[in-house]
């Protein structure tokens, strides 16, 4: 608790990611290179700094989140970056979402200088943030995960060890993935909506609300495995019965967008990978639909 915390880029996510930091015991120093975003910290108690090796001169956990991989790459490796000045057993996190090999050469890089990254991606958006209620995505050694955990704690409510540098980012990706797949499909069931003559914004509240009741997608997230599952597993008969109540439910929506003449296709996707996605095989709407 009597590190210093150092926090770099202090936008629209690190803005209310730092606040919440401001009586860190150990104090907070701050750096943007945009005195309009810095001005709100050093009237709250913060200590603003020039560059990341100064700011890396003060603290030893500096948490950084820039826009891309070239930004991380200056902040840490560059004439005015982190390695400049970070003493030995230094902990980076890297919030930014960037690729998953960045992360792990620049791992190697701070490694050679006694520096631990952590690639550190968030999940929650600025409002969770605000609230303090982010997800955080570790993927570094457990000893740097033990010296983060406490001051994450500040604007995070679930942080999860990945596991080595690079698994972070690698579950940010995975779960990015789902996020804007799910939105991809909205669009199309945006389209089939409009083409049956529906209010587009009443559509939306319902799906506000019920995934808001059954918990999205993530309400199937619940196995250790994608294995196929196997006679006797709890899981089966439950699945089954998403699946066989998935494969109804896409069939009629398809029906409706043949009527329509509104093209489906992650709709036809999902009825043919639904039951084997979910590890319980193709069901019988599914293998009929295929067949004729």
């Amino acid at each position: 608790m009597s590190a210093r915390i150092g926090f770099l880029g202090l936008g629209n996510m690190g803005a209310p990611m730092a606040k919440r930091l401001l009586d860190w015991p150990g104090g907070l120093a701050v750096c943007d290179m945009r005195p309009e975003a810095v001005e709100p910290f050093l009237a709250a108690g913060a200590e603003a700094v020039a560059s990341a090796a100064e700011l890396a001169g003060q603290a030893a956990i500096i948490s950084i989140t820039v826009v891309n991989d070239a930004q991380v790459r200056d902040v840490i490796t560059g004439p005015e970056g982190v390695l400049r000045t970070a003493a030995p057993g230094t902990v980076v996190a890297v919030h930014s979402t960037i690729s998953d090999r960045t992360a792990e050469e620049l791992a190697a890089v701070c490694g050679e200088h006694g520096v631990e990254l952590v690639d550190a991606p968030i999940s929650g958006g600025a409002p969770g943030a605000t609230r303090g209620a982010l997800a955080v995505m570790v993927g570094g050694s457990a000893v740097a995960f033990e010296q983060v955990r406490e001051p994450f704690g500040r604007f995070a409510d679930l942080i999860v060890h990945a596991g080595p540098v690079g698994a972070g980012t690698r579950m940010k990706l995975a779960r990015n993935l789902l996020h804007f797949v799910s939105f991809t499909a909205a669009t199309e069931a945006q389209r089939l909506a409009e083409a049956a003559g529906l209010d587009l914004t009443a559509l939306g509240k319902v799906v506000r609300h019920s995934d808001a009741v059954t918990g999205g997608p993530g309400a199937i997230m619940l196995r250790d495995t994608t294995a196929p599952i196997q006679d006797g597993d709890f899981w089966l008969p439950i699945l089954r019965h998403v699946r066989d109540l998935g494969e109804k439910d896409l069939s009629l929506a398809l029906e409706l967008g043949e009527r329509l003449g509104t093209a489906l296709p992650l709709a036809e996707s999902a009825l043919e990978r639904l039951g084997p996605g979910l590890g319980v095989g193709t069901g019988t709407i599914a293998s009929e639909r295929q067949s004729a």
